[in-house]
């Protein structure tokens, strides 16, 4: 479905994405540090640009960057329980998808499993994400936590 977002290419050597230093507003880290705290997600690590993590396993492997090829499996889910999204497998490259997994993924090595707490300006922001059908499966400004597995990178 739709980790991926609107990124920019030139055409050097296939890949220019870099870093960038998009930090989630003051209100929307509250917003998640609040929902983890009624949650009692006590082990979740807060990165400095505004979002929650937990390894699941670190792995062994390399590291990807924003240019690799990632081979993931994932399940995306709201805060109220739903799963919006589930992958067993699929590749993508790292620059192209959201800013939360642009900045979680590196986090781990290949191999490895992390899970990550999304404020909205690093998952789909104020957009609602529809379905083939036009249906609302991800309500605009929604907090977003994805278990994601690093199967692969190229």
């Amino acid at each position: 479905m739709a980790v991926l977002s609107s990124g920019c290419f030139k055409s050097d050597n296939g890949c220019s994405y870099s870093d960038t230093n998009v930090v989630a507003p003051a209100s929307e880290q509250a917003d998640l540090a609040n929902y983890l705290f009624n949650n009692g997600i006590t082990s979740a690590v807060k990165h400095p640009a505004g979002f929650y993590y937990e390894f699941i396993s670190a792995g062994t492997g390399v590291k990807p960057t924003l240019c690799s090829i990632i081979t993931v499996g994932y399940t995306g889910k709201l805060t109220n329980g739903d799963t919006f999204d589930q992958q067993q497998s699929l590749s993508f490259q790292l620059g192209s998808l959201i800013e939360g997994w642009r900045k979680g993924l590196p986090l781990i090595q290949k191999g490895g499993a992390i899970k990550l707490y999304l404020p909205p300006s690093l998952g789909y922001g104020a957009v609602d994400v529809k379905d083939s059908q036009g249906v609302v499966v991800v309500p605009a400004n929604s907090i977003l936590i994805f278990e994601v597995h690093l199967m692969d990178v190229q």
